[in-house]
């Protein structure tokens, strides 16, 4: 696998995809696009990623490999799947067989060094995530933003420092206090990739129905760029009346 190098001259753009159409539309405008567990809420309504599967995020990355021409194709990997060496590998190598994609993501920091550095060695590219971790969460108490403190900072940049040494290509940097991102930024060796971390990193990511307005309730870090959920809701209740004032089907909608 050929290795990855992000240049960071200019900001990054990043966005998670779960298919063939919205992967279509973002590669014209993203740098890396993300199939991320996001997918079991964003996707499926569930109260967290911890319950993706690996044959949920092949299924959706080989939609997402579809659409993709241009960007960095990273992929996930689910909560379970990298609990020991032998098992990462095993499953890293499954997602990149099937979805032939560029790279994976995991979460973690000094845990998961050894982890990280064995599949770096065995030519696998792997993308961080530091600060909050999504598949840790249980409740949503455990969603809270990191770095308040002296020993929560010290904690983060050492992730940060053994993840980079181990090899990881990039890091993706998740709910942390402005001034420890930019310590993070000051102490990195490869590209930061925020969501909730200021914009001080070197890109962004966000979940892609997220920015385009499709859920009411959004963390506070969410710009929303649309109101799909809105959109959706007028071009519904449109449809709904022409069928029952028989507006639709028109002649042209009709074979003869």
């Amino acid at each position: 696998m050929k290795k990855i190098k992000i240049k960071n001259k200019k900001k990054i753009v990043c966005l998670t995809a779960y298919n063939k159409f919205t992967a279509e539309i973002v590669d014209n405008y993203c740098d890396l696009v993300l199939v991320g567990d996001s997918l079991g809420m964003a996707y499926y309504g569930n109260s967290s990623t911890r319950s993706v599967h690996l044959d949920d995020i092949i299924r959706h990355g080989k939609s997402v490999r579809k659409g993709i021409k241009k960007s960095i194709l990273v992929v996930d990997m689910p909560f379970g799947t990298y609990r020991n060496k032998n098992d990462a590998k095993k499953n890293a190598l499954k997602i990149i067989k099937e979805i032939k994609c560029d790279a994976i993501k995991l979460e973690g920091g000094s845990n998961v060094v050894k982890i990280i550095s064995h599949l770096v060695k065995n030519n696998i590219n792997v993308m961080g995530h530091i600060g909050l971790l999504p598949q840790k969460v249980k409740s949503k108490k455990d969603y809270k933003i990191l770095g308040k403190d002296k020993i929560e900072q010290t904690k983060i940049i050492n992730d940060l420092i053994s993840i980079q040494k181990a090899g990881v290509f990039s890091v993706v940097l998740e709910g942390v206090k402005e001034d420890l991102a930019k310590k993070i930024v000051k102490n990195s060796t490869v590209p930061i990739i925020g969501i909730g971390a200021s914009k001080n990193c070197h890109g962004q990511i966000l979940v892609l129905e997220d920015m385009l307005g499709l859920f009411d309730k959004v963390p506070k870090f969410v710009k929303k760029y649309f109101n799909l959920k809105k959109e959706v809701s007028n071009a519904v209740k449109r449809y709904s009346k022409d069928v029952i004032i028989g507006k639709f089907p028109t002649n042209k909608n009709i074979y003869r």
